[in-house]
């Protein structure tokens, strides 16, 4: 497989970045990144990661040069608020030669306000990138990908059949990643729409929440169906204003790995929802969840670029009263059952 070369880095060894590096040990070679030496040392000895048996193709490394000189193609998996922080370390590294495909789905920050608190930012498209924009903006790197769609990690461990988008200008980047990840349960569509990609895989998170805070409360499918289909309405809105096109929300990367996001136990998005709506607070579910549920931050950042585009989302605006100003639920929902659309699909 000389296109790829015989080894894959991945950078980022959370439940996510494990699973990646499960799927490329079928075709290669893989090479782990962990900041934690501890974690590190376990993955080598053990060949498992959140009590996940791991390929014993994969090896752990702390050492981001490493990763960097054996491997062309390098896949960051880490969460979006510390993205551009881990681009600035492996930035140094990389060469035009390198390929990354991210597999993050959220937003980069540019600014941090004096508080330190993201509710005292105000955000507009300017302070706003795609991990995809980041990763220009580190490194020398010219092809860049993403990994979106419907990929849940404990059902990619478990092996279950599944099917991702790598969006990215580049023909080569794409085919590459499909040589790479693709195999038996695991196919790899290819889109041209980077940041459609991009986007969709972002926005779906805080619709599972949402989702999630409905069955929560007791709500059963039809009302979940409705939030899914006004919440990918919205998504395409907020998309289109950003400079995407609808096609990617209406493919995997969108409505598929929404569908999955908002109604599976598994996604961190839809539990985080659940709890919510079970009476928890914000401030006690992320406390005890042991990894981040990227539409929290996602939502607040959707909420601001709605107000910058000028754009009525009625959806996401109840969403982040519940979630960040603790606005009561069942008056949520009457809202937006009450809410006066025009017309039901207008995107088209």
């Amino acid at each position: 497989m000389p296109e790829i070369g015989k080894t894959v880095g991945v950078v980022g060894a959370g439940s996510f970045g494990s699973a990646i590096g499960n799927l490329l040990a079928r075709n290669v070679d893989v090479l782990l990144y962990s900041r934690q030496p501890e974690l590190v040392e376990a993955v080598n000895s053990s060949h498992q990661n959140f009590g996940v048996a791991l390929s014993h193709r994969i090896r752990a490394t702390t050492d981001m040069n490493e990763v960097a000189s054996q491997c062309r193609l390098i896949i960051p998996v880490v969460p979006s608020i510390g993205f551009r922080d881990m681009m600035q370390r492996l930035g140094p590294h990389l060469r035009p030669y390198h390929i990354l495909i991210h597999a993050t789905k959220g937003f980069d920050l540019h600014d941090t306000p004096p508080s330190g608190k993201l509710e005292d930012l105000i955000v507009t498209r300017e302070n706003v990138s795609t991990m995809s924009e980041v990763i220009l903006q580190e490194s020398s790197v010219v092809r860049v990908g993403c990994l979106s769609g419907p990929n849940l990690a404990s059902e990619i461990m478990e092996g279950q059949p599944t099917a991702t988008v790598i969006g990215s200008r580049f023909d080569e980047v794409i085919r590459i990643g499909q040589k790479a990840l693709g195999g038996p349960g695991f196919h790899v569509f290819g889109s041209n729409d980077i940041i459609g990609a991009e986007l969709a895989g972002a926005f779906k998170n805080m619709i599972a929440i949402g989702s999630g805070i409905l069955r929560g409360v007791g709500l059963g499918k039809n009302m979940q169906a409705m939030l899914i289909t006004r919440g990918l309405t919205e998504m395409i809105y907020l998309g289109k204003a950003m400079g995407a096109t609808p096609r990617a929300f209406l493919g995997t990367a969108g409505i598929g790995d929404l569908v999955a996001t908002a109604t599976s136990k598994n996604s961190r998005n839809f539990t985080f929802g659940f709890r919510l709506g079970q009476g928890e607070t914000r401030a006690e579910i992320e406390a005890t969840m042991p990894e981040l549920a990227e539409g929290v931050r996602t939502l607040y950042i959707a909420r601001q670029l709605a107000a910058y585009y000028k754009l009525r989302i009625p959806v996401t605006k109840m969403l982040f009263e519940v979630v960040f100003n603790g606005f009561e639920i069942p008056k949520a929902i009457e809202y937006l059952i009450n809410y006066p659309y025009d017309v039901d699909v207008d995107f088209l």
